[in-house]
C-alpha cells in the first residue's frame, strides 16, 4: 500500500483466481495462440518503431555523411533535431482520447501507423535540415496514437493469466527496433553517399507497414465494443479467446459481467468534456498524477543520455573512434534485448512496488559509480577509468528494465478503468514527451559545457524517484483489470459494483434454467 493518498480497497479476486488455477498453457489453446501471434505485428510491433527511432538518431551522430550533410549539428541544433520528435508527440496528445473513443483501438493504431509511414518517407527524402526537422515532427505526431492504443489493446485482449506478461513484452519490443536500427546504421555508416543515413530513415516505415498489413486480422477490444453497445460481438470475442481453459465458460461469464458492470459504472461518473475526468474527483486525480509521474520517471532516470547521446558519453572517456562507438552502441542495444525479454516475463510475477524500488535503487547505484569513474578519467586522463564507465553502461540496462521498461504499460493499464485508460496513457505519454524534449534539447548542451558533472543531476534526481515510488505508488499485483477499476473509490463503490455483477450473473443463470426447461418440454 502507498504511504501517501487514500487507502486502496481491493475486491475478492474471483476472476484472477480462476485464471491462476487454469492448468492449460496458452500455447495449447489454438485460438489464444493465434491471438498472441497476431498481436506481435499489430501491437508489440508499435514499439519497434520507437526503438528504431531512438537507436537510429543515436547512431547517426557517428555517421560522417549525416553530420556533414546537416553541417555538423552540435549543442542546441543537435538537441532540436532529436527534440522535434517529442514536440510532434506533444501536439498529438489532446486528440488521442477522442480518436480512440470513436474509432476503437484497432483503427486508432492504423491512423498512427499511416502518419508514421508519411514521416519516415519525408525523413528519407530530406533535402535540408528544415525538411528533416519537419519529418521528425510528423513521426512524433503519429507515434502516440499507436502506442496508447496498442498498449491498451494488448491489456484488453490478453487472457488474464498472461496479461501482465504481454503488456510487459510490449515495452521489451522496443529493443527489437533498436537493434535493427543500430545494425543497419553500422552497415551503412561507411557509405560516402547520403544513403548512409537515408536508408535507415526509409526503413523506419517497415514496423508501421506491419501494423497496416495485419491490423484487419486483429480482433477489436471487447471493452470498446461493450462501450459502443456491441455486447454480442464482445462476448463472442471473449468466448473465442478466453474460453478455452479450465472452467472457461465460468471465466467468460464472470469476465463479461465484470466488464459490462464496470463500464456502466464508469459512464455514470464520466464528464461530457472528455478531458474533464482528469480532475473530477480525488481518486481520478491520483490516477492521473501517477500517470504523469511514471511518464516523467521513465525518461528522467538517466536513460535519456544513453538513448540519444551514447556517442558523447563515450567521447567524454576517450572513446572517439567512430567504428568503436558504433560497435559499443550495437552491442549495448543487443544486450538490452537479451535482458529485457526475460525480465519482462519474470518481473510481472512479483509485486509492482517491490520491482519499481529495485529498479530505482539499482539505477541510483549505477549512476553514482558511473559518475565517479567519469570524474576520475577527467582528472587523471587514464584509459583504465573508461572501463568502469563501459561496464556500468551495460549494468544500467537490467536495473532500468526491471521497472521503467517492463512494468510501465502493465501498471498504466492496471490503474485506469477502461473509460479513462486512453486518457491515462496519453497523459503518461505527455510527460514522457516533455521529459524527452527537455532531455534531447538540454543534454547535449550540458554535456558539452560541464561534461561528467552533469551526471550529478541524475544522481540526486533518482533519489527523489526512490522516495516517490515508496510513498505514492499503490500495489496492483494479482488482480484483473475490472477488479482494479475502482481501487481508489472506496468500499461503497466497490460493493455496489460487486452487487451488480452478482445480480447479472444470477439473472443469466435464471435465463439459462428457463431456456433449458423450455427445451426439455418441447423435446429439443
Amino acid at each position: 500500500m502507498a504511504i501517501i493518498g487514500s487507502k486502496e480497497h481491493h475486491v475478492d479476486p474471483r476472476l484472477a483466481s480462476i485464471a491462476q488455477t487454469d492448468t492449460k498453457k496458452w500455447y495449447r489453446k489454438p485460438n489464444l495462440r493465434v491471438l498472441y501471434l497476431i498481436l506481435i505485428p499489430c501491437a508489440l510491433g508499435v514499439e519497434w518503431t520507437s526503438g528504431f527511432d531512438s537507436s537510429m538518431m543515436n547512431s547517426l551522430q557517428a555517421v560522417a555523411s549525416w553530420a556533414e550533410y546537416f553541417e555538423n549539428p552540435t549543442e542546441g541544433r543537435l538537441g532540436l533535431l532529436n527534440a522535434m520528435y517529442s514536440l510532434g508527440a506533444l501536439m498529438a496528445i489532446p486528440f488521442i482520447p477522442t480518436v480512440s473513443q470513436y474509432l476503437g483501438r484497432r483503427w486508432s493504431i492504423l491512423v498512427g501507423s499511416l502518419i508514421l509511414c508519411a514521416g519516415a518517407g519525408l525523413q528519407a527524402g530530406s533535402r535540408n535540415s528544415d525538411m528533416f526537422l519537419a519529418s521528425r515532427w510528423v513521426l512524433g505526431f503519429g507515434i502516440p496514437f499507436a502506442i496508447v492504443n496498442a498498449s491498451s489493446l494488448i491489456g484488453e485482449l490478453a487472457y488474464e493469466k498472461e496479461r501482465s506478461t504481454m503488456t510487459s513484452l510490449f515495452s521489451a519490443s522496443w529493443h527489437v527496433g533498436a537493434i535493427v536500427a543500430a545494425g543497419v546504421t553500422y552497415g551503412t555508416f561507411q557509405m560516402t553517399s547520403t544513403w548512409s543515413w537515408r536508408l535507415p530513415s526509409l526503413l523506419q516505415l517497415v514496423p508501421s507497414l506491419c501494423q497496416i498489413c495485419f491490423i484487419p486480422f486483429c480482433p477489436e477490444s471487447p471493452r470498446f465494443l461493450i462501450s459502443a453497445d456491441r455486447a454480442e460481438e464482445a462476448y463472442a470475442i471473449l468466448h473465442k479467446y478466453h474460453g478455452e481453459g479450465d472452467n472457461g465458460e465460468e471465466f467468460v461469464r464472470l469476465e463479461f459481467a465484470q466488464i459490462q458492470t464496470t463500464i456502466s459504472q464508469e459512464q455514470e461518473s464520466a464528464k461530457t468534456f472528455i478531458w474533464a475526468d482528469v480532475y473530477r474527483d480525488p481518486p481520478m486525480r491520483r490516477r492521473f498524477l501517477l500517470a504523469a509521474v511514471v511518464g516523467f520517471f521513465t525518461q528522467w532516470s538517466g536513460n535519456g543520455l544513453l538513448s540519444f547521446y551514447r556517442c558523447k558519453i563515450l567521447n567524454l572517456v576517450g572513446i572517439t573512434d567512430n567504428r568503436t562507438v558504433q560497435k559499443v552502441i550495437l552491442s549495448n542495444t543487443c544486450w538490452g534485448l537479451i535482458n529485457a525479454v526475460p525480465i519482462a516475463i519474470i518481473a510481472p510475477r512479483f509485486r509492482r512496488r517491490v520491482m519499481f524500488l529495485i529498479c530505482t535503487i539499482g539505477t541510483a547505484v549505477v549512476y553514482t559509480v558511473w559518475t565517479i569513474a567519469s570524474a576520475r578519467f577527467a582528472i587523471e586522463n587514464t584509459a583504465t577509468a573508461a572501463i568502469p564507465v563501459l561496464v556500468f553502461i551495460f549494468v544500467y540496462s537490467p536495473f532500468y528494465n526491471i521497472g521503467w521498461n517492463s512494468l510501465v504499460y502493465t501498471y498504466m493499464v492496471e490503474i485506469f478503468p477502461y473509460s479513462q485508460r486512453a486518457k491515462g496513457i496519453a497523459v503518461q505519454q505527455l510527460t514522457v514527451r516533455f521529459a524527452v524534449f527537455f532531455n534531447t534539447y538540454v543534454n547535449p548542451i550540458a554535456l558539452d559545457r560541464i561534461g561528467w558533472k552533469y551526471y550529478l543531476v541524475y544522481c540526486v534526481w533518482i533519489l527523489v524517484e526512490i522516495a516517490t515510488v515508496y510513498l505514492l505508488f499503490p500495489e496492483t499485483h494479482n488482480r484483473s483489470l475490472e477488479e482494479l477499476s475502482f481501487i481508489f473509490e472506496g468500499e461503497e463503490v466497490q460493493e455496489r459494483v460487486q452487487s451488480r455483477i452478482n445480480k447479472q450473473l444470477e439473472l443469466e443463470r435464471v435465463e439459462q434454467n428457463v431456456t433449458a426447461e423450455t427445451d426439455k418440454k418441447s423435446g429439443v
